[in-house]
């Protein structure tokens, strides 16, 4: 199977698992961003232009599904360039420890987060404490841990 159908096919795969099962799977209102991370791991992967197209594709969906047009897509076209920017040394055989994907989803996420939830803030005009602790602390590490776990899976 060619790389790019193969790849097509994980992202739609990893939306229909974001959207069926993560974003109902909150803690305290927090909630896991698996797209985010299968946005990272492209750009990781094949540069700046493959995050960000896949980070538009994805970020395009959710903002379908969650009916928040342009704020997904805007992020993670934004993340998917951004972390184009770091590419591994041998960008086919990236092996990601256990630590590396909770930190680097940690950071990832806060990055992420941040924008989104400030971008979210001035959409809908609203300030309360519950955009700082759960949609930007609490989903970034929660995010972090399901990077950690997807990790221990991961061998190439």
């Amino acid at each position: 199977m060619p790389v790019v159908v193969r790849t097509i096919a994980l992202g739609a795969a990893v939306m229909a698992i974001q959207w069926l099962f993560l974003g109902r799977l909150t803690l305290w209102g927090a909630y896991p961003d698996a797209v985010l991370l299968y946005v990272t791991v492209i750009g990781i992967r094949y540069g700046r232009q493959s995050g960000a197209i896949a980070g538009f594709g994805v970020g395009f969906l959710m903002d379908a599904i969650y009916d928040t047009w342009g704020l997904h897509m805007l992020v993670k076209t934004l993340v998917g360039f951004l972390v184009g920017f770091f590419p591994s040394a041998d960008r086919e055989t990236v092996i990601i420890l256990p630590r590396q994907a909770f930190l680097g989803g940690l950071v990832i996420a806060l990055v992420h987060n941040g924008l989104f939830v400030t971008l979210l803030a001035l959409q809908a005009g609203v300030r309360n404490t519950f955009l700082v602790t759960g949609l930007w602390l609490g989903s970034a590490v929660y995010t972090a841990c399901v990077a950690t776990l997807v990790s221990f899976f991961g061998t190439k």
